[in-house]
This record gives C-alpha cells, sequence and structure tokens, in this order.
C-alpha cells in the first residue's frame, strides 16, 4: 500500500509541474508568434492534454474494443465542459474572444451531429465515418494555424509587467522544452495517479463501481483539470477555455475517428446499456449522455459567442448538471 501511496503522490507532483511548465510554454508560444491564448488553447495544449486518450483508445481499437471509444469520448466532452470548464467559470468569468471561439464551436457541433447521427440512425460505426472524422480534425488544424500567421493577430489575457519580462527573455527553445516536457509530465502523472489511485481504493476496499465513476473517469480528464487551474492561476482564462474546446472537438475527430478507422464497431446492449421509456426500450448512452454533451457544449459555448465573455451563471449551471448527470449514473 506505502508504494502505492509513494506512486500516486510522485504523479500529483508531475501533474501539477507539468501543468505549469506546459501552460508557460503555450502562453510563450502565443506571445513569441503575438498568437491568441485561445487559439493556442484550442490546438497545441488541447493536443497535449489529449494524447492520453488517443494512446488509451486507439489501443483499445487495435485490441477489438472499439466501443470503449465511444463512451470515452461522450464522457470526456461531458466531464470537461461541466466540471472543468464550469470550475473555471464559475470562479473567474472571463471575456472571450469571439473569432478565436467560432472556428472549433462550429466543428465541435458539425462533428458531434455526424457522430451522433451515425449512432441513431445506422446502428454502427463504420470505417468511412472515421475517415471523415479524421480529415475533419487535419481541415481544423489547417485552418486555425492559417488564422495564427494572419498578421495583426493579438493575445487576448494581458500578464503583468514582470511576468512579461519573464516570458521575453526566454529563448525559444526553452519554450518547446517546456512545452513537451510539460505535456509529458501530465501524461505520465495522469497514468500514475489512475493506476495507483485505483490500487489504493481497491486496498481499502471501495466497490469497482465507485472507483470506475471517480479515479478512472476523473484521471481521463486530470490534464485538462491541471492545465485550466494553472491557466487560471497565472491569468490565462481564455486558454483554458480555447483548451476545453479544443479537447471536445479533439475527443470526437481525433480519438474517435482514429478508433473507428482502427476498429469499426457495432452498437449493442452490452456495451450501450438499455432503459425503458414508455414501453420502449432505448439505448441508454443514446438517449442521456449523447444529448447531454451537445446541451453542455450549448450552455458554455452559445452565450460566450453572442455576449463575447462568460457569465459566473453558465458555471454554476454546467456544476449543477454534472452533478445531477453523476447522480443519474449511481442510481
Amino acid at each position: 500500500m506505502l508504494v502505492h501511496v509513494l506512486w500516486f503522490i510522485l504523479g500529483l507532483v508531475l501533474l501539477i509541474k507539468g501543468g505549469d511548465w506546459f501552460v508557460d510554454g503555450a502562453t510563450g508560444i502565443a506571445k513569441k508568434f503575438k498568437v491568441p491564448d485561445l487559439l493556442i488553447g484550442a490546438t497545441v495544449v488541447s493536443i497535449g492534454t489529449t494524447l492520453p486518450e488517443v494512446m488509451v483508445s486507439a489501443t483499445s481499437a487495435v485490441q477489438g474494443h472499439g466501443a470503449m471509444a465511444y463512451g470515452n469520448a461522450v464522457g470526456s466532452v461531458i466531464c470537461n465542459t461541466a466540471l472543468i470548464a464550469a470550475l473555471t467559470v464559475a470562479i473567474k468569468p472571463s471575456k472571450v474572444e469571439k473569432k478565436s471561439l467560432t472556428v472549433p464551436v462550429i466543428f465541435f457541433f458539425a462533428a458531434a451531429i455526424i457522430y451522433a447521427g451515425t449512432a441513431y440512425i445506422s446502428g454502427s460505426f463504420e470505417r468511412p465515418l472515421g475517415i471523415i472524422l479524421l480529415i475533419m480534425f487535419v481541415a481544423y488544424m489547417v485552418i486555425l494555424i492559417r488564422q495564427a500567421i494572419k498578421p495583426g493577430a493579438k493575445t487576448e489575457d494581458e500578464p503583468s509587467e514582470e511576468n512579461e519580462k519573464e516570458e521575453k527573455v526566454r529563448p525559444f527553445w526553452l519554450i518547446l522544452v517546456m512545452l513537451v516536457v510539460g505535456a509529458t509530465c501530465i501524461a505520465f502523472g495522469a497514468n500514475l495517479l489512475v493506476d495507483h489511485g485505483t490500487a489504493i481504493a481497491a486496498g481499502l476496499g471501495v466497490p469497482e463501481t465507485v472507483i470506475a465513476l471517480t479515479f478512472v473517469a476523473l484521471g481521463t480528464s486530470l490534464p485538462e483539470l491541471v492545465t485550466a487551474i494553472t491557466s487560471l492561476a497565472k491569468g490565462h482564462g481564455a486558454l483554458s477555455l480555447g483548451n476545453i474546446c479544443g479537447a471536445n472537438l479533439f475527443n470526437i475527430v481525433l480519438v474517435s475517428g482514429l478508433s473507428i478507422a482502427l476498429g469499426p464497431f457495432k452498437i449493442n446492449p452490452e456495451q450501450f446499456g438499455m432503459m425503458t421509456i414508455g414501453g420502449k426500450e432505448y439505448y441508454t448512452s443514446l438517449v442521456v449522455e449523447t444529448p447531454l454533451m451537445l446541451f453542455v457544449m450549448a450552455v458554455l459555448t452559445v452565450p460566450a459567442l453572442i455576449k463575447g465573455k462568460l457569465s459566473r451563471w453558465q458555471g454554476i449551471l454546467l456544476l449543477c448538471t454534472y452533478a445531477a448527470f453523476c447522480v443519474f449514473q449511481f442510481v
């Protein structure tokens, strides 16, 4: 037990320090190329924090467990939006640049509708769908990169003069090293927390369902959580929002797209669950989790696109929604 506790503590330290380095590297790149923080969050940071899901889902697909990717993608979007983003918004609402937010939001809802629509209509996920989602990922990256290199782009968050001077003296190679090392520490730290946290819980006699809904579920979103908290603490709220929106999109187009392309699968009652409504049976995931995924993203992004800022009521509503969702899962 002591060994598991020590590894767990090491994982926590790696997550915290890795998040610190990763945010410093990402904001350093934003300052270097005069790119908005939200844009960096939606690309570089999002890819880094989504890497654990990509590796897990791809491995599962190769081993013939591609259906796990569906729950992984939808569940991660709900957790990222209704828990992680909600916490940052409830604590410190911030202004957003609507132009930078528009692209990832449009791509997300387009990909989510295609993804969910396929589940409702065909009841299976075939390789062509995976290829389409991966093409959307490439198109998204191309658009954002072209947007980033346009002249006149400016950062959204204004750091203090002290931080500004500190970031200016950092050479570009050091910024890249911080970004890579930070992402590695986050991924490795998250794995340590999930693996050894689960072992600790099992050793204490905690039921497996509780372990799955706490350590494992939250563990897959720990990189996003650490990055969001670190970004908020450093005054880069837009970076946090961009990371969440980008990570949510990548969970659909990259994580699910790659998994479906590697291992197509069909929807079945054992993996998706069944519930009875009005005397008819429906797949639980398609009736509850998929619509909820679209709802929480709409609550987070639509008001921000209209007003150009986030409000505390959005965070509170999303947190209440996530709490209700967790209660439903236990019931």
